[in-house]
């Protein structure tokens, strides 16, 4: 017999319902959607907020089904203070970082995510934004004439950087650093460069691009895009060593994961002009923007810096298809399915 028939067994034999702990409200129409199941009984934790640790220990008791969110540390206490009757962690997020996934599957707990192709799309056009807002100084323009600073067009009034017929260098050739490489190669012109794991035919021919080993990538690039999950070989991927192989006139664009750089490095290399600039939509020390204050002040202070507070899938189209993700993923486990998002 499936897990999952297993479960639809202890949930409608011996139960009359599935208890549900939603731990932070998700756009529509997922709790809608979630509200109106059959024989499912939902809580939601309301408050516009991370929900407090001890909360989500007091809460997960006795629940079937935990929808979480990438704030969330899913972990043994965690699953502990849920008991048995936990079954599946359907997590609101493409990463799964959050989650401790060897202890739900040796507790033979389902985990699944959302990497809908509205996420990929979205992240891929943020990564481009960031791009272009480095590019163009667009925030620190904004910002010089907000300050009243603008007192007439000048020839040399805060210079930019053309995109046109650059280099970019994509690390993780997957979903998103496929949008990324096809809106800039047939946008722009620019050359694309790509590393992972191991060279990948379809991505060259569709995109002209070429694999490079990575210290040849952050050599020869102009800019740099990172687009890798965040595992024990990524953490820290671009160190200070790797920022030292960079071009001074380069960008290092960061809509991945955090800890895939080294923030304290990085900001050492914004500061004494190793890079040129950088985009950082995810950071170390999240929700902090890194993990020690006095970087966090040194980061805010840089002018070459472009940070949005992980926003880039904040569309209202993809975090409504994210929330209808997790219903499937949901509605395929209790119908005794493998759900496609399934976390292997």
């Amino acid at each position: 017999m499936a897990h999952g028939e297993e479960f639809i067994g202890l949930v409608y034999g011996e139960v009359d319902m599935t208890k549900i702990l939603v731990t932070r409200h998700i756009p529509s129409p997922g709790i809608e959607l979630l509200q109106s199941m059959a024989s499912v009984e939902v809580d939601v934790f309301a408050e516009d907020k991370i929900i407090p640790r001890d909360e989500l220990l007091r809460r997960v008791v006795g629940i079937d089904i935990l929808v979480s969110i990438l704030t969330d540390k899913i972990d043994a206490a965690v699953m502990d203070a849920a008991g048995a009757n936990l079954k599946m962690i359907a997590n609101y997020a493409v990463g799964f970082d959050n989650i401790d996934v060897a202890e739900a599957k040796k507790r033979n707990i389902v985990v699944t995510n959302t990497p809908t192709l509205e996420v990929n799309e979205s992240v891929a056009e943020h990564a481009i934004a960031l791009i272009f807002a480095l590019a163009h100084r667009v925030v620190e323009t904004d910002r010089y004439t907000r300050d009243g600073k603008y007192h007439g067009w000048g020839p040399e009034l805060l210079l930019g950087t053309d995109i046109a017929g650059k280099i970019l260098g994509i690390i993780g050739g997957g979903a998103i650093g496929s949008g990324v490489a096809r809106r800039m190669k047939d946008g722009f012109g620019v050359r694309i460069l790509y590393n992972d794991l191991k060279p990948n035919s379809k991505f060259e021919e569709e995109f002209g691009a070429e694999y490079r080993s990575k210290e040849s990538l952050l050599q020869e690039s102009d800019i740099v895009s990172l687009h890798v999950p965040l595992l024990p070989s990524t953490t820290h991927l671009i160190d200070r060593a790797a920022l030292a192989m960079m071009k001074p006139t380069a960008f290092l664009i960061n809509t991945a994961r955090g800890p895939i750089v080294d923030e304290a490095a990085l900001v050492d290399a914004l500061e004494r002009g190793v890079i040129a600039g950088a985009g950082l939509d995810v950071f170390e020390g999240e929700p902090n923007i890194a993990a020690d204050p006095a970087v966090a002040d040194r980061l805010r202070k840089l002018q070459n810096v472009v940070l949005t507070p992980h926003t880039a899938s904040a569309t209202i189209s993809t975090r409504s298809a994210m929330s209808k993700q997790v219903v499937t993923n949901i509605e395929e486990f209790l119908a005794g399915e493998v759900p496609e998002n399934a976390v292997k």
